[in-house]
């Protein structure tokens, strides 16, 4: 199944954290997006691995992905080598996306940067047609996408442009509150993490909101770049 963007995440939810109004918007527009994400996220402090594994695939139904893969890594001791590259290969290889989103590229966790380095060099490798994969016994062929961008995460970090979000926010954090074991919620009696905060969750409104607010709309999600971002025209730009 070739898709139009193909989303990567360290852990369950940092996609729909990062970009989950994004990716919904683009589902409206009739592109075909998928995830993949890295590890299970059962280093969490609340719930399990198996908890999260469900709470994605019920993310994945409200953002309208048509397909949503766990390479299954090592929470928090995944590393940007051989081994890890070729597996992300192999997913990009299999989907042949022309858009990759993925973790931001410094923040706090230190999964996230990890993550962002390990899919950026894997979507290089990717396109070099002497690096040999093969899947279910089928050699792949090489593919490059097209664009690589970085979703901002706990971070303010500055955006290089940004997404005109208004209409898709409640479905971002209703796919987000689809983690039902990882924020805030009162009647949880697990030990109370930062993003398992009111404040938290509260943030994810108001940052989309202020971003909204410096391009004169309502709600937008940022993102960073690798290369310069090009426009036919300057009409392209809003």
């Amino acid at each position: 199944m070739k898709l139009d963007i193909l989303a990567f995440g360290a852990h369950p939810d940092d996609v729909e954290l990062g970009c989950g109004g994004t990716i919904a918007k683009e589902v409206s527009l009739g592109k075909k997006v998928g995830v993949v994400d890295l590890t299970r996220g059962e280093l969490g402090t609340r719930g399990s691995a198996e908890i999260r594994d469900r709470e994605a695939a019920d993310a994945a139904k409200i953002l309208g992905i048509v397909v949503r893969e766990n390479l299954k890594m090592r929470d928090g001791f995944f590393i940007n080598d051989e081994k890890h590259q070729l597996e992300v290969i192999k997913m990009i290889r299999k989907y042949q996306p022309e858009i990759v989103l993925c973790n931001a590229v410094d923040d706090r966790h230190i999964d996230h940067a990890k993550g962002s380095k390990l899919v950026s060099d894997a979507c290089f490798l990717s396109g070099l047609r002497k690096i040999e994969t093969e899947l279910d016994g089928q050699k792949q062929a090489a593919w490059r996408p097209k664009l690589v961008y970085h979703f901002i995460q706990w971070k303010n970090l500055e955006p290089d442009f940004v997404v005109d979000i208004t209409g898709f926010t409640d479905k971002k954090e209703a796919a987000i509150l689809a983690y039902s074991s990882q924020f805030y919620d009162p009647n949880n009696n697990e030990p109370v993490t930062l993003i398992a905060t009111k404040n938290f969750l509260e943030s994810i409104h108001y940052r989309s909101q202020d971003l909204g607010r410096l391009i004169g709309t309502d709600y937008a999600e940022g993102f960073t770049v690798e290369r310069y971002l090009a426009v036919n025209s300057l009409a392209d730009l809003m």
